[in-house]
């Protein structure tokens, strides 16, 4: 089962949010077993690093660039997924950026705490508790 991971998964860990840590963090743990073939777009790390700017030091920031990148395949951002996000009637770019790039790799799901943001997805946005379920 390949999974396209939203960057708020990553970000649900790394800050363990109340509510959402438990579920995102066995997530991460099925993909870094193999368990699940997880998948971040190369946006997600700019993104992560961006978010918790205030909190990492430039080394702790390239620790955790190091570690995601072992625990996940990181899909490249291609010119054609962002042609392909232009076209898609999403509110949010980066969710149809994650949408464009989910198709591209053939994902079997996007694992995203919001999946109304991606309706619109020619892959299924399914919530990390839903994965748990399936594996």
């Amino acid at each position: 089962m390949k999974a396209l991971i939203d960057t708020n998964l990553i970000l649900d860990v790394l800050c363990k949010r109340a509510g959402f840590y438990e579920d995102s963090a066995k997530i991460m743990k099925y993909c870094e077993i193999c368990r699940i073939s997880g998948v971040i777009s190369a946006l997600s790390i700019p993104n992560i690093v961006y978010i918790m700017r205030k909190e990492l030091d430039t080394q702790k920031a390239r620790d955790i660039i190091e570690k995601l990148q072992l625990i996940f395949t990181v899909a490249d951002l291609k010119a054609d997924d962002i042609k392909k996000a232009l076209s898609m009637n999403f509110k949010d770019f980066e969710d149809a950026l994650q949408s464009a790039c989910a198709s591209r790799i053939k994902a079997d799901y996007i694992v995203t705490r919001n999946i109304r943001d991606f309706s619109g997805s020619g892959v299924a946005a399914i919530k990390p508790s839903e994965l748990l379920e399936r594996i």
